[in-house]
């Protein structure tokens, strides 16, 4: 299965970044440009441990619908979220959280198998891994602008 890992850096304390990664309202905000909405299930605030949310958005011109649950939970250090139904084959995406000097490491596995076959293998390579990695990018830099500064408190209650 393809696999992308992001590390990213964040002077924040490790709950705020826990609860930002986990707010159905933050990721809203950094998928505006697909269009992203939450359309079942958990539809904002924090999503928890056999949770689950559908998300419609549009991706390569295209609107889908994906379901996720929460699927492991260990506040404020780990949790996983794994695809339902969805355009994937499947995937799992665990989000892991270490403090360290006033920092927190934040740190994304996002484990994932395409559909069809041999094609989809061929678009991995080709792009999707690229467009995956740029989506947790975006998100994963807007946590960190949440968690830096005072915009957190509008998402998450201390």
């Amino acid at each position: 299965m393809p696999k992308v890992e992001l590390h990213t850096r964040i002077k924040a304390d490790r709950n705020v970044v826990f609860d930002l990664s986990r707010s159905i309202d933050l990721h809203k905000i950094s998928t505006k440009h697909t269009k992203e909405q939450a359309i079942a299930g958990k539809t904002s605030g924090l999503i928890g441990m056999s949770e689950s949310v559908t998300w419609r958005a549009k991706h390569f011109g295209v609107y889908q619908n994906l379901t996720s649950i929460i699927t492991e939970y260990d506040r404020p250090k780990y949790f996983a979220d794994e695809m339902l139904t969805g355009a994937f084959k499947e995937f799992k995406h665990e989000h892991h959280f270490t403090e360290s000097n006033g920092e927190t490491l934040m740190m994304d596995i996002f484990d994932y198998k395409s559909p069809f076959g041999i094609l989809g293998k061929l678009a991995d390579r080709l792009f999707l891994k690229k467009y995956i990695t740029e989506l947790l990018t975006k998100r994963n830099r807007i946590v960190k602008e949440f968690a830096e500064s005072e915009k957190w408190k509008t998402l998450v209650l201390e």
